[in-house]
């Protein structure tokens, strides 16, 4: 066998790359769970995983020359950018180093504390000796009381960390021995302690070393007879060649919160020859002097000094050369005649899928757009109170309420994280969390709140709180029918029913509560928050006057807080007004209500003036909130998608059926469609000041609108593609407003503040919609494989579907590729380093080479064919979902939103996973089909 053969072969390339991706998966779980150090000594940095990474450089090199490449340019171009990225990555690899430097306010500096864990020995302050070592968990303490060596990382662990260390002081011999490394965790925190046996003339004593990466040690001394021995395993002091002094530090909160809005420091940076320049570093701005890179990391908790991460790095112009050429590559490869892509395309634009015309008119009555609203009736009043009295209430109140809640909705409040916004959209978030509807009784949110906020004695006994186990149910002594409660049905004699219950539930793990456990949770924040409203303690409308005397951040006040802090006059007006206007609305008298309104915002336009958002965005914001785009959109898309798969199956397993007219009159449904997402997701742009994809909701949204935008644009000859796009769309759309993915607009956190920003998420985002058309079309080919048997039609459209599957994937791995390397030249311009193997980070690498190994397995011969390719794409989705969803919930990283427990996998997922091995199982019977494109 020709050994150039194997080492140059596709087949060869695919099992490094699944080997890379395996390897730097499992990595991610053992961070998780054993620390970060734990998972570069056994993955990241070791020596197989280099090994790996040095034969896929020179696999891929020489496949370039095998076959060729230079010829293509765009192929030569972005495959060779892997080779030139791969390379840059080894000299920041063996030649970097990163540090964090911590400098005083008036200070100057010129060290840091390294990265990279060292043990240090110090004899008699006359001898040094150290040594770059770092250590994985051989014993894990998790909660710090657990001592297990059992499991076969711990294991690996012990092999990989054991050394012993011998050296000469005065004559005498020293050596220092390995004993044992523990790391404890609790959620994110983490310590490690070092055993270690020290030897000397003879005499040899125990130590242990708390310390572990990028955390400075504690010093420990040992005595034997005369001489002093100081050990130490932590981060060293390391110098730098120029010194830095911090003249000022800054701090800018978002108003009336503890929330950074950003930070900064004005520094000047003293050479050696003696030169000087001022410079301002802050988030996304980092400070370049020579090959050091200066990043704004954190401050000092007392706010009197700053603290900035450090990182030399030769490789990065190597690194950055390869992002340049990927990318330039990725795009002419759209643009080549003689690409794959070019001829999917080709192949695709040839045929014309068949479709029906359209026998129904796609309708949806404006009810079935809105949450249904639901009549007050003696059923949604507890039983304790005057049912009648309250109907009357309830009816005289919904017709006369509506000016006044209208104008109460147009009220500036604060939230706790500093967001300046009409009351709309805090009566909107209060009612979706208490009720998981957006109208009740017939009223709308404003009218809800405003009702809750005046009359608490009366909506204490309303049913507006969600509840859904029926073992909470009987519990508190509720009919098993009823699906919600009245605030009034949890108390007894002025006793809180669930106050043991809860704390019980509380005390239990995430993982280990059940559907009991999450209601009373659940019940327990709906209550608190009802309970909010009605003392007021959610409304912070009252700007303070500042009389210069004071500093708050302009910091703004609920009602009652407002009454307690303020002084004087302000103190007298506050009060007024406040009772006022619920007295005025408790009496039915609205036009004194309208007054106190109008008195109101007067006040907080004249007190609140340096935060209060302009009218107009006020305005803009409520109608936003009125029109309720995207849970609008959700319902139709679903509606649409299942309307349009049925029909495409229909036309699929029928090949008399041939009109032309249907797919065009979908996709012109499906245009308006994603014209109003679109819409949408610009105008939530405009109100929140910053791009709609910085958080889950957002993100979900935006994934949703990638997945339409590939259909719409490049697949729209396809009744089957356009409507997988519109079935991918439903789905995470339908994520977004049924789990509990909170929907508010936020503030964004300073790091967020970036161009580069809307730059890598975009791009990388944008892809899991053409990964999730992917999955939707393989699991679509495979159901085809099910019923292919004796019906050669069908073999044709399994060959377009799957062509199309392939150009979306194209596509997509274009775009995560280009969007991953974005995202690395964003970290290095905010943070002074493009890769540190977060979690999401390697999740995203993970998915990289996924997609790779997917749209080359047509290079192996057993792998080419529809089937094998239908499969890999609809498995492959996985990474994604790993990425997004698992990474985020699960695992614990800068990208992540876990705490350290992680949720529980709702049952649905075990559901489709089983859904998914059954249609492999059943397809793979009919997979063989003879020509492939």
């Amino acid at each position: 066998m020709n050994l150039s053969n194997v080492l140059f072969s596709f087949r060869t390339t695919l099992i490094l790359l699944a080997i890379l991706a395996m390897g730097a998966g499992y990595a991610t779980f053992i961070e998780n769970d054993f620390g970060t150090s734990t998972a570069r000594v056994l993955v990241y940095n070791n020596l197989w995983y280099e090994a790996v990474l040095v034969l896929t450089t020179i696999n891929l090199t020489g496949i370039i020359f095998k076959f060729k490449m230079w010829k293509n340019k765009p192929r030569f171009i972005f495959h060779t950018s892997f080779v030139i990225i791969l390379i840059g990555a080894g000299i920041t690899r063996y030649a970097g180093y990163e540090g964090i430097m911590q400098i005083p306010e008036g200070k100057t500096v010129n060290q840091m504390s390294s990265l990279e864990p060292y043990l240090q020995i110090d004899i008699n302050d006359s001898f040094y000796k150290e040594y770059q070592v770092e250590l994985a968990a051989s014993t894990l303490r998790k909660g710090m009381d657990a001592n297990d060596k059992s499991g076969i990382i711990e294991l690996i662990s012990e092999k990989l960390n054991k050394f012993n260390y011998s050296m000469k002081y005065n004559e005498k011999d020293l050596n220092i021995k390995y004993v044992d490394y523990t790391v404890s965790k609790k959620g994110k925190a983490e310590m490690g302690i070092l055993t270690v046996e020290v030897t000397f003339n003879g005499e040899t004593q125990s130590v242990r070393l708390p310390g572990k990466r990028a955390q400075v040690g504690v010093p420990r001394e040992l005595v034997f007879g005369d001489t002093k021995i100081k050990l130490e395993y932590g981060s060293k002091v390391v110098d730098i060649p120029f010194s830095i002094r911090l003249n000022d530090f800054q701090l800018d909160r978002y108003p009336g919160s503890m929330s950074p809005s950003s930070y900064a420091s004005e520094v000047t940076v003293i050479k050696q020859d003696g030169e000087t320049y001022d410079y301002r570093i802050f988030m996304n701005r980092t400070m370049h002097e020579g090959n050091f890179l200066f990043f704004q990391s954190s401050y000092f908790p007392d706010e009197t000094g700053t603290v900035l991460s450090v990182n030399n790095d030769p490789g990065k112009w190597p690194t950055y050369l390869g992002y340049f050429l990927l990318t330039l590559g990725l795009i002419m490869n759209f643009f080549d005649k003689k690409s794959r892509f070019w001829k999917l395309t080709k192949f695709v634009s040839s045929r014309n899928l068949a479709s029906i015309a359209i026998v129904c008119t796609f309708l949806f009555s404006t009810n079935s757009l809105f949450a249904a609203e639901e009549p007050a009736n003696s059923t949604n009043i507890n039983e304790s109170a005057q049912a009648t009295q309250i109907l009357d209430y309830l009816n005289k109140f919904k017709d006369e309420s509506k000016a006044t809640a209208q104008d109460f909705a147009k009220l500036v409040t604060q939230s706790s994280g500093g967001r300046m916004k009409p009351l709309s959209s805090l009566d909107m978030e209060i009612i979706q969390k208490l009720s998981g509807k957006s109208t009740l009784f017939g009223m709308n949110s404003d009218q809800l709140v405003l009702g809750m906020l005046t009359r608490p004695d009366i909506w204490s006994d309303l049913k507006v709180i969600k509840i859904k186990t029926p073992k909470l149910k009987k519990f508190l002594g509720v009919d098993e029918n009823e699906k919600y409660i009245a605030f009034s049905e949890v108390f007894k004699d002025g006793k809180y029913l669930l106050s043991g219950e809860a704390e019980a539930a509380l005390q239990v793990k995430p993982m280990d509560r059940g559907t009991y456990e999450k209601d009373i949770i659940q019940l327990d924040e709906r209550l608190n928050i009802i309970y909010s409203v009605f003392n007021g303690t959610l409304f912070n409308v009252y700007p303070k006057v500042q009389d210069g005397s004071e500093k708050d951040n302009n910091k703004w006040y609920n009602p009652l807080d407002a009454m307690q802090n303020f002084k004087g006059a302000n103190q007298t007006a506050v009060e007024s007004m406040t009772r006022g206007f619920i007295n005025s609305v408790v009496d039915n008298n609205w036009t004194e209500a309208d007054k106190y309104l109008s008195m109101i915002t007067m006040y907080q336009q004249k007190a609140g003036s340096a935060v209060i958002p302009s009218e107009t965005k006020i305005k803009n914001e409520i109608f936003f909130n009125k029109l309720d785009i995207f849970f609008k959109v959700t319902l139709a898309y679903l509606a649409l998608g299942f309307i349009m798969l049925i029909v495409a199956f229909v036309v699929v397993f029928n090949p008399k059926i041939q009109p032309k007219k249907t797919t065009t009159v979908f996709f012109a449904i499906l245009a308006v469609l994603f014209a109003v997402h679109t819409f949408g997701m610009g105008f939530r742009w405009f109100i929140s000041g910053h791009a709609p994809w910085s958080d889950t909701y957002e993100s979900l949204l935006y994934i949703s609108w990638s997945a339409v935008f590939a259909g719409v644009i490049f697949f729209r000859k396809s009744l089957l593609a356009l409507s997988a796009a519109v079935i991918v769309a439903a789905i995470f759309m339908f994520t977004a407003h049924l789990t509990g993915i909170d929907p508010q607009i936020t503030n964004l956190v300073p790091v967020l503040k970036s161009y580069w920003l809307t730059i890598h998420v975009s791009i990388l985002t944008a892809s899991y919609g053409f990964f999730g058309l992917g999955a939707i079309l393989g699991f679509m080919t495979l159901v085809m494989f099910i019923f292919r048997k004796n019906r050669p039609h069908v073999d044709e459209t399994i060959k377009t579907i799957v062509a199309i599957n392939e150009i979306a994937l194209i596509i997509g791995l274009a775009a995560v590729t280009i969007g991953n390397f974005l995202g690395g030249v964003w970290a290095n311009e905010s943070w002074g380093r493009y890769w540190g193997w977060d979690p999401k980070e390697t999740w995203a690498y993970v998915s990289i080479v996924v997609y790779a190994i997917v749209v080359h397995l047509r290079f192996v011969k057993p792998l080419s064919s529809p089937f094998a390719f239908a499969t890999a794409s609809l498995l492959a989705f996985s990474s994604i979902l790993m990425t997004y969803f698992g990474v985020n919930f699960y695992l614990s990283g800068m990208h992540s939103y876990a705490t350290g427990d992680p949720v529980p996998i709702p049952m649905w997922v075990y559901y489709v996973i089983t859904l998914v091995i059954v249609t492999i199982a059943l397809a793979y019977r009919n997979r063989n089909i003879k020509e492939t494109l």
